[in-house]
């Protein structure tokens, strides 16, 4: 849901109710990842995707249902020679969609827009009762909860939205927010043991950047403020609650599709030069933060990069030194000069960062690597290079070198192995999603 998450927090400041069909699962050559949503306000105006086309049409009569029901449904999609034509699913997949109304709290007459102002006097998007909650919602405030996500999410505020999927009747769909810094708005319901093990695993979650499934069931549980063995990997083993299964208080084990919201991973690209330009317009396009650096001012300058997030103009490895790097940062360095070259690698080499690639012919790599090895780094240093950068693809100019890189950094990130799909026996997706288990009600 949070990738429509600017467009939804729109409705919702406008006081436009609406459904969200979410994929919390998928199985086998799924067309869409956990997260993808579409949303179908009260008018019929239809955003996102849950399937690239394939099932549009019947999540969209889905989400219709829901806004006159106001309850959630869970539904499988999937292929098979009966209901192929049917479902429409035909890539061989199995998806399974969340269809979840939303409440604003502010009731326009039937006709949709024209009707003035809401009753009471309310401004758009505000709850109607005080306290948060929409009219008719449950007094655990889903709706305000999901609205607090997609403001978190549609200003870049790092977040992670957990929803109940599966589970007791009464507590499906509720939803609890959960911050960096461990505060949290709304509840799951049931026993506070659920919310206690929930908020654990979420920032768990939510510092690593993820977005899943994970089962709270039976199990013995950590002592409170313990995240126990393995915290943050999704598992229905983690369980917390005065050593009481939380999820089977509340009647049965209940299933979670957690939403993490970060900021964009950083591209920092060393060496501003034409080749630098095509990769940071390649980077925007992956949705990363680009800067470009490079110690030569008339270089690095907004007219030769007006696509680039920042511009510095600063010694490489001067810089890098200066910057807090998460997992999720790709450096490249295009600088091709052992001056700039070595001391930025020499650093680069040892930090926790996704990707390090270096541009240069094999003989200059062959010279850089000795030359990194007299500054003392490990083979095991060394092999994370990877070095002349990009996959082959016969790229010559800038644009083509672009992609060529862009390629290997997609490739390292997902786990693919930069072979052409045709006539290959590998997954067409490598990072497949964890299955889940039973899922209960499902078409």
């Amino acid at each position: 849901m949070l990738d429509i998450a600017e467009e939804l927090h729109r409705w919702v400041k406008q006081g436009r109710d609406f459904a969200v069909a979410t994929v919390v699962a998928t199985h086998g050559s799924a067309p869409r990842r956990p997260g993808a949503a579409l949303a179908v306000d009260s008018d019929g105006t239809a955003i996102g995707s849950v399937s690239g086309g394939c099932v549009e049409g019947a999540v969209y009569e889905l989400c219709q249902e829901a806004l006159q029901t106001g309850e959630p449904v869970l539904e499988r999609f999937g292929y098979s020679d009966e209901d192929a034509f049917a479902v429409g699913l035909t890539c061989g997949g199995v998806i399974d969609i969340l269809v979840q109304p939303v409440r604003t709290g502010v009731r326009r007459p039937a006709g949709g827009h024209a009707a003035g102002e809401p009753a009471g006097g309310h401004a758009p998007g505000e709850p109607v009762d005080g306290h948060g909650h929409a009219p008719g919602e449950p007094a655990d405030g889903t709706a305000h909860t999901l609205a607090a996500g997609l403001a978190a999410a549609a200003t870049g505020e790092a977040a992670a939205l957990a929803r109940i999927i599966d589970g007791p009747a009464e507590i499906r769909g509720r939803a609890l927010l959960v911050r960096p810094d461990g505060s949290h708005t709304g509840t799951l319901g049931g026993h506070p043991a659920l919310d206690r093990t929930a908020l654990a695993l979420t920032r768990a979650l939510l510092d690593a950047g993820r977005t899943t499934t994970i089962e709270i069931g039976a199990g013995p549980a950590p002592e409170d403020g313990a995240r126990g063995e393995g915290a943050g990997q999704p598992s229905g083993e983690q369980r917390e609650g005065a050593g009481q299964p939380s999820g089977e208080q509340c009647g049965r084990p209940v299933l979670l599709l957690v939403e993490s919201s970060v900021p964009a991973p950083r591209m920092i690209v060393f060496g501003a030069i034409d080749f630098a330009a095509a990769l940071v317009k390649v980077g925007k396009f992956l949705n990363y933060h680009v800067t470009v650096c490079d110690a030569r001012p008339v270089f690095a300058t907004r007219t030769r990069f007006p696509d680039a997030d920042e511009i510095v103009v600063d010694w490489p490895h001067r810089y890098l030194d200066s910057q807090d790097l998460d997992p999720r940062t790709v450096l490249c360095v295009l600088t091709h000069d052992a001056k700039f070259d070595v001391p930025l690698l020499e650093r680069a080499l040892k930090l926790p960062v996704a990707y390090v690639g270096a541009m240069g012919s094999r003989r200059t790599h062959l010279d850089r690597l000795q030359r990194l090895r007299d500054t003392g780094l490990t083979e095991l240093e060394l092999n994370r290079l990877r070095s002349p950068i990009g996959l082959d693809l016969g790229a010559r100019t800038p644009e083509e070198t672009a992609l060529s890189i862009a390629a290997e950094i997609v490739a390292n990130r997902r786990g693919g192995t930069g072979v052409p799909l045709t006539g290959a026996h590998t997954p067409i997706h490598h990072d497949t999603a964890r299955p889940v288990g039973r899922i209960g009600s499902v078409a």
